[in-house]
């Protein structure tokens, strides 16, 4: 059996700099440090910053007084933001500045009192931090759609003012058929200026395409919380490939692999590359040679740290 391997696959400029803030706020002002959320989906490296001394929460009401507090990469609303600074948390944001893109343009359109189409996933910590800074106090109005279906029915009431925004991990493909039809239905849609799905989601799924030409197998590195890997998975399924995502090596069964003779193998944006050297060992455990790299697009992407976790350590 052939192992090969996407490239590029695994950890992007928003999930590095996510996981630094956080290692940076513990090493410079001590444990525990409150994170709002899962800093990035993804099991391991949760756990191995749970291990370090961040403690995760889902709300704000679960962080003491005097803590010091960061934002998930998936962004919170503005009203998450004003209650941490009421609080009189010492925050630091780790929303990735792609994320932060698509706030700007939210909050530009409510100025301007215009209608917002939200593209994304309901429910999803991304998608409630955008929903969450649209401020209809100007007029304006915000729908969340899914799904191509959801654009056929969509119902606005000023189709005039109508603009559009996505969520930055979706399914490139999919994305371009529901705005294909809110194009169809509402002739002066206002777009981004530049696309909101994020190059790092867009590089992943273009690399799976090019590996699914090759294998007839398909294993994803990523938790089932996380969207990016979601979408890799899918992809493989539409093309009829068996499709497997799991968190790491010990998910893997070997009769999944029994009959296949070149397996694929990537990862989501929030995998570490630990995780997908662990799957590969497995398969070569199993009979599968030495994995193969296939060329792929070469990310040079990096997000600066906020500048109070640039600063050295204080000393003992």
């Amino acid at each position: 059996m052939r192992i090969v391997l996407a490239n590029p696959r695994g950890f992007c400029a928003g999930v590095d700099r996510a996981i630094e803030i956080v290692e940076r706020a513990i090493e410079l002002f001590g444990k525990p440090i409150h994170v709002r959320h899962e800093v990035v989906h993804n099991r391991q490296v949760v756990g191995r910053l749970r291990g370090l001394g961040a403690v995760f929460v889902e709300e704000l009401h679960e962080v003491p007084d005097g803590a010091t507090l960061i934002f998930s990469a998936h962004g919170v609303s503005s009203a998450v933001e004003a209650e941490a600074a009421r609080r009189g948390f010492a925050v630091f944001d780790a929303t990735c500045p792609l994320v932060t893109k698509v706030h700007l343009e939210v909050a530009r359109y409510a100025r301007d009192a215009r209608d917002v189409v939200l593209i994304g996933h309901a429910g999803h910590p991304e998608v409630e931090g955008t929903m969450g800074r649209f401020d209809a106090a100007h007029g304006g109005r915000i729908y969340l759609v899914e799904s191509v279906a959801d654009a056929e029915r969509l119902q606005v009431q000023r189709p005039e003012t109508l603009a559009f925004v996505t969520q930055t991990t979706l399914s490139v493909d999919d994305t371009t058929a529901i705005v294909a039809v809110l194009r169809k239905r509402f002739a002066q849609l206002q777009a981004p200026r530049v696309e909101d799905i994020c190059y790092a989601t867009q590089n992943r799924q273009d690399a799976v395409k090019n590996l699914l030409l090759q294998c007839d197998a398909l294993v994803v590195v990523g938790s089932a919380a996380s969207s990016n890997s979601n979408r890799l998975r899918e992809l493989g399924e539409r093309a009829g490939i068996p499709s497997f995502q799991v968190d790491g090596a010990q998910n893997l069964k070997r009769e999944w692999f029994e009959t296949v003779r070149v397996v694929g193998v990537t990862a989501g944006a929030s995998a570490p590359e630990l995780l997908v050297r662990q799957v590969v060992a497995q398969l070569q455990a199993w009979g599968g040679e030495v994995a193969e790299e296939l060329a792929g697009r070469p990310e040079q992407v990096v997000f600066s740290l906020p500048r109070a976790l640039r600063k050295t350590a204080p000393s003992a």
